[in-house]
């Protein structure tokens, strides 16, 4: 349920139907629109309320003048916007829900997206100009690496996502330090869509003060990839002398950019910035080979490496496995010890390792804050050819096909599985617990056959819509290692040959697997 605000808020409550949910939302407040960015072709956008989730979101409103044009396409639309939900990296505002309003009046598509509630870049980069006269580098190295981990993942999609409008107002950042790329819908909207829809959705330059984010070809040729670098290294810019002077409302001139580039003192930061903005686009680095550069390149640390691995593996534990672990730990107990012969050991205790401080770090990896990205490997996110330039060829007649089973979009944060005998002895009963990344529970019960393996079980868990692709390797996996483990405990009781033995395999037997 969606508690959204209107624009005509003081003057009437009328409840608000989401179509979505088919609910009735209420207004919380008079003074909710907000600015989430210079989103382009977005007339109205609302603070609202999840009150589901309980937490604050953003409700956008796309209006079309033309409603035939717009009933023509609207599959398309809808198409488009299925793929854009599932769009998903930490340092990328996500879009949660969308839903078409194709009303007698008007023309709409309503979209709910993520909210960040600490402002943008500029505003940021704004109030520390007030107390700082220049920017940390560590903080500068920090968020470069995360615009170009965004980024990173945006260009290996297929076709590659092309941001188009990274400008300082559309990166967020939140009170902790992560960093949040906005408007990424735009781009791919405006260019899929036929000429009689785009207006509303242009590219619009109309202001003169951020001209300067713009590469020099821009608009002149098909936008690719490099056009983000240049928007980027202007980004970076930015961020290391605070502001780049513009006189007034009008554009930033060559003149400031180029006296806010020989302010730079870090010779490693001027080549770092220049290679970004470099005029011919074939000579700009891509975002993944920005992160190898040597003013950001760093090897990780084991303690980012273990949390990384840690996290990755977590739907194999219990949800709070770090509280029960640090319960038994002996607080005097030594840690980690670096030999230094002849001298003593260094030694690190337990009692010097805060649990508040681990659950903080890890929840700082999770959000994004510190990502792994010097030695991973790009996953690039399949989407569909709606999704790119149209083809040229007259599209086919579509041949009816049978309605396929809604795919499942949430990944699975922790597994639990139980195998127990039937009460005939002849099968195998399973329950599978599965905790998806919405905290949403999903328990599922079979009846294991003698023919049934793990990666089948898996497969037609994501057939049906049960549980996501990227989750089907590593679930086999799991059940794998369950079928295992059930089997050498049954191997045990029947090799049992005391009364002792057979007690100790029938209490393996009837312990969860």
């Amino acid at each position: 349920m969606l508690a959204l605000p209107s624009k005509d808020v003081g003057r009437h409550q009328a409840p608000i139907l989401s179509p979505d949910t088919y609910q009735h939302t209420h207004i919380p407040h008079p003074h909710c629109q907000v600015n989430q960015g210079n989103m382009p072709g977005v007339q109205s956008t609302f603070l609202a309320m999840d009150t589901e989730e309980g937490v604050e979101v953003v409700w956008n409103e796309l209006h079309f003048g033309d409603r035939k044009a717009f009933a023509a396409h609207e599959e398309k639309i809808q198409t488009m916007f299925e793929q854009l939900v599932l769009v998903d990296h930490p340092n990328i505002v996500k879009l949660h829900k969308y839903w078409l309003d194709a009303s007698e009046a008007r023309a709409r598509v309503i979209f709910i997206t993520e909210y960040v509630s600490s402002g943008s870049l500029k505003q940021f980069l704004k109030k520390t100009k007030k107390n700082h006269k220049a920017m940390n580098a560590r903080a500068w190295k920090r968020w470069c690496t995360q615009i170009l981990s965004a980024l990173s993942f945006l260009h290996a999609c297929s076709p590659p996502i092309i941001h188009g409008n990274l400008t300082s107002d559309t990166i967020f950042i939140q009170h902790n330090g992560l960093i949040k790329i906005g408007s990424v819908w735009h781009r791919i909207f405006s260019n899929a869509l036929p000429d009689d829809l785009r207006s509303p959705i242009r590219a619009e330059r109309e202001e003169l003060r951020n001209l300067h984010f713009f590469p020099p070809e821009y608009g002149e040729v098909a936008d690719g990839t490099a056009v983000d670098i240049f928007s980027f290294g202007m980004c970076a810019l930015e961020m290391a002398v605070l502001e780049i002077q513009a006189n007034g409302d009008t554009r930033v001139t060559e003149e400031a950019i180029t006296r806010a580039r020989h302010s730079l003192s870090d010779p490693n930061m001027r080549e770092f910035i220049l290679s970004c903005l470099a005029r011919d686009p074939s000579h700009r680095p891509s975002a993944h080979n920005l992160l190898f550069h040597r003013v950001l390149f760093e090897v990780h640390s084991l303690k980012l490496l273990a949390a990384h691995c840690f996290i990755q593996h977590q739907y194999l534990m219990p949800e709070n496995v770090v509280e029960e672990k640090t319960k038994a730990v002996d607080l005097h107990a030594v840690l980690a010890e670096i030999p230094r012969p002849p001298r003593p050991p260094l030694q690190w205790r337990y009692s010097e390792v805060s649990c508040l401080e681990l659950d903080k770090f890890l929840e700082d990896v999770r959000n994004g804050i510190y990502p792994l990205m010097n030695f991973a490997a790009a996953r690039p996110l399949g989407l569909p050819r709606v999704l790119a330039p149209p083809p040229e060829e007259a599209q086919k007649a579509k041949t009816p096909t049978p309605e396929p089973f809604d795919s499942e979009t949430r990944k699975v944060v922790q597994m639990q599985c139980n195998l127990e005998r039937s009460e005939d002895k002849a099968r195998w009963h399973l329950t599978l617990l599965l905790v998806l990344e919405d905290r949403l529970h999903r328990q599922l019960t079979y009846d294991l056959l003698p023919t049934d393996s793990a990666q089948d079980l898996a497969t037609e868990l994501v057939y049906y819509g049960f549980v996501h692709e990227d989750d089907r390797t590593k679930l086999a996996a799991f059940l794998e290692s369950t079928f295992l483990k059930r089997q050498v405990q049954c191997w045990a009781l029947s090799r049992a040959t005391t009364w002792q033995e057979k007690q100790m395999a029938e209490t393996l037997q009837e312990s969860p697997a």
